[in-house]
C-alpha cells in the first residue's frame, strides 16, 4: 500500500497569504481559519504517517503469514513422503522405519505450532489493514477540512470555517477512534 499523498500544500500557502492581507483589512477571523487550518494540516500528516505505517506493517505480517503457511506445506510433504515409505516397507513385507515414524508425529506436531503462527500473523495483518482504513478515513476529513477552510477564506465566509471545523473534529474523531481503540 502506498502512503497518503498530501495535496494541500499550494493552499496551505494561499491561506498564510489571505492571513496577512485579512489582517490589514480588518478581518481577525481569517487568522483563525489560517491558525486551524495549519493545526488541521499537521494533524493530517500525522494521520497520513501513521496510516501508511499500518499499510506497511500489514503487509509484512502478510507476508510472515505467507511464509509460515509455506513452511507448514513443506513439512506436510515431508510427512507424506515419510508415510509413503513406510507404506511401501510395508508392502514389500518389511518393517516401517521407527525413526520415521517419530519424524511423521513430530512434525504434525510442528504443522500445529506453525499453523497457529501463520494464523496470528494473518489476524495481525487484518487488524493493521483496518486500523490503516480508519485512518485513512481521518487524513480524507482533514484533507476536505483544509479545503472548506481555504474556501471560507476564498469567499469570505465564516459558515465554512465552521464547516470546515466540523469535518476536523469528524477527522479527529476517527484518529482517536483508532489512536486510543489499540
Amino acid at each position: 500500500m502506498e502512503e497518503i499523498e498530501d495535496p494541500t500544500e499550494s493552499l496551505h500557502e494561499h491561506i498564510h497569504e489571505g492571513a496577512h492581507h485579512a489582517e490589514a483589512e480588518g478581518n481577525k477571523w481569517i487568522v483563525y481559519v489560517a491558525l486551524t487550518t495549519a493545526i488541521i494540516a499537521v494533524l493530517s500528516a500525522i494521520t497520513s504517517l501513521l496510516a501508511a505505517h499500518h499499510a506497511d506493517e500489514s503487509m509484512l505480517s502478510q507476508i510472515h503469514a505467507s511464509d509460515q503457511w509455506s513452511y507448514y506445506q513443506a513439512k506436510g510433504i515431508k510427512t507424506e513422503i515419510l508415510v509413503s515409505d513406510g507404506k511401501l516397507l510395508k508392502a514389500m513385507g518389511k518393517e516401517p522405519i521407527a525413526a520415521d515414524e517419530e519424524k511423521i508425529k513430530e512434525n504434525k506436531k510442528q504443522q500445529e505450532e506453525i499453523m497457529e503462527k501463520a494464523k496470528e500473523a494473518e489476524a495481525e495483518s487484518h487488524r493493521d489493514v483496518e486500523a490503516h482504513n480508519t485512518l485513512a478515513r481521518s487524513v480524507t476529513l482533514f484533507q476536505i477540512a483544509i479545503a472548506i477552510g481555504a474556501i471560507s477564506i476564498l469567499i469570505k465566509k465564516r459558515i465554512y470555517w465552521f464547516i470546515s471545523l466540523g469535518f476536523a473534529l469528524f477527522a479527529a474523531f476517527f484518529f482517536v477512534l483508532e489512536v486510543l481503540g489499540r
